[in-house]
């Protein structure tokens, strides 16, 4: 049952084929015995509980909410929960329970959906890793499959050699691919749920900014971040995006309505459409499997008829030191909250009001945060703000600008790499500095958010080693449903495999409804 996606299980559940509090006790279980990945910072397993009974009871009086009505999922810890600690990953708020939930939250439980608790990420979502957080970091399902294993040598299958999830939203991710759940949220500020889903496995879908609320989300960089949608497939990530966009009076960057729900993608006629590949895209620190996988999936395009063809996006090459100019600015203006005063850590330094501020802050944030917390500080000085802000800024628009006119050509979806090389073992990402990883993991997808764009990794083929590569498709603004539809098209075609966790299958504990594996159509 586990190994099904959201409309099966949802399906099932209204059969009676499974009840609510067996599927929640089966997750609960998985939970437990994956808790080696760290996917988790808290389980809420009295309050998942507590739901499936009352999905239960709907049930049985035919009063179903909708297809989430008992469905286990999982929320960053970077949402609010209300009754359930929300720590972002950082001491500064250890402890810390909002009296609210995220608006996001709170219409995953207007429909039934099970909590089964909050997923681990980088400290405060600073990060390409999910390695950066106080809880520890995050470690891939697919260090474990039984695909990635066979083709190890003995002596790279200890302890050390496991994989990044990549991040910001590495537990989400990994809580998804573990079976744990059957979606999760995330939040998108560079690429923190396309990256992690990539390296997983797994569908993660950034939205058009403005379609799905921020209230609840403790903002990182307002002007970027989105809540993310994790699902092992597109009609699963369409049917949690049908429930979470629209219009929040709580938050006035949502549109009034631009997208109808439900949002289930529709056939495809793949001949009518226009792909656009970016030409700046094609990096030398791209590897050579994935510009293959690449190359053959436009191929596969325009062996259906599509149109494919070049396209420009000639400030491409600025975006990243863009992205971390406005990214520090607006983190040092968000973290200015906390100061010890009204939430979170507070320092016990009495000597003074500026000593306590102090303090604070170097106990409850890690190095990471402190150094993006500098560097915006000095970007938006009064001597450095033109020199840096408002420069920015300008190259920003010029990057929306090349979008528009990409898009202004004709092209109807751009078809990129979502990263620029598969999940790597944590003791070789760890060799460079977290801004340093974070730009060359986020090169292709930060430049996306900054264009408010929606965009969706979808898994493509297994690497070499037996590791997951995702491909990345760009949509216009707020034609997110046409997105997922050509999303749907080529999950179709590529059938990526579905992660084999041994010592899961060995036991019993997940039992895969289709039977043998096929392989990627693109390897």
């Amino acid at each position: 049952m586990l190994g099904r996606s959201l409309r099966e299980v949802s399906a099932a559940l209204k059969q009676g084929q499974v009840t609510p509090t067996e599927l929640c006790k089966k997750c609960l279980s998985l939970i437990k015995k994956t808790k080696y990945l760290n996917a988790y910072i808290t389980v809420s397993e009295e309050v998942a509980l507590k739901q499936a009974e009352e999905s239960e009871k709907r049930y049985k009086q035919g009063q179903s909410l909708g297809d989430l009505d008992g469905i286990p999922v999982a929320v960053k810890d970077n949402f609010s929960t209300s009754g359930i600690e929300t720590t972002c990953a950082s001491n500064m708020l250890k402890g810390y329970i909002p009296p609210y939930n995220a608006t996001v939250v709170q219409k995953l439980l207007d429909q039934g959906a099970l909590l089964m608790g909050k997923t681990n990420l980088d400290e405060f979502a600073m990060g390409s890793g999910s390695t950066d957080g106080v809880f520890g970091p995050v470690k891939n399902p697919w260090s474990y499959s039984r695909q990635y294993r066979e083709r190890r040598r003995h002596d790279e299958l200890g302890d050390s050699h496991w994989l990044i999830t990549g991040g910001s939203s590495g537990g989400s991710a990994a809580a998804v691919a573990s079976f744990t759940c059957f979606a999760a949220l995330g939040s998108d500020t560079g690429g923190s749920t396309r990256n992690p889903a990539a390296h997983c496995g797994l569908v993660g879908f950034k939205p058009s900014y403005g379609l799905v609320s921020r209230h609840g989300l403790i903002p990182l960089v307002n002007s970027m971040d989105v809540p993310g949608i994790f699902t092992r497939c597109v009609d699963d990530t369409a049917i949690v995006l049908g429930i979470l966009a629209g219009h929040d009076p709580k938050d006035s960057t949502t549109v009034q309505d631009p997208i109808k729900p439900p949002m289930i993608p529709g056939v495809m006629d793949v001949s009518r459409l226009c792909i656009g590949i970016p030409k700046e895209y094609l990096v030398p620190e791209l590897s050579s499997e994935i510009q293959s996988l690449w190359s053959r999936a436009a191929d596969l395009f325009e062996s259906e008829g599509a149109k494919v063809i070049e396209v420009s996006l000639p400030h491409t090459c600025y975006s990243i030191i863009c992205y971390h100019v406005l990214c520090a600015s607006e983190v040092a203006s968000n973290m200015a909250r906390f100061d010890g005063l009204q939430y979170g850590h507070r320092s016990g330094m009495d000597v003074s009001t500026e000593a306590m501020y102090a303090a604070t802050r170097q106990e409850g944030f890690n190095d990471v945060v402190r150094g993006r917390i500098l560097s915006g500080n000095f970007f938006l000085l009064k001597e450095n703000y033109e020199n840096y802000f408002v420069k920015a800024q300008k190259v920003r628009r010029l990057i929306v600008r090349d979008f528009k006119n990409a898009f202004a050509s004709g092209v109807d979806v751009l078809l990129t790499p979502t990263t620029l090389r598969e999940a790597v073992p944590y003791l070789e990402f760890i060799k460079e500095d977290n801004r340093t990883r974070s730009a060359q993991d986020d090169i292709f997808t930060q430049a996306v958010n900054m264009a408010g764009l929606p965009a969706v990794s979808v898994p493509v083929a297994l690497s070499n080693q037996g590791l997951p590569i995702g491909l990345q498709l760009i949509g216009r603004a707020f034609c997110d449903q046409q997105l997922l539809t050509v999303a749907k098209w080529l999950e179709k075609q590529v059938q990526f495999p579905i992660i084999q966790l041994q010592d899961l299958m060995d036991d019993g504990s997940l039992v895969l409804e289709n039977g043998n594996l096929t392989s990627a159509s693109l390897t």
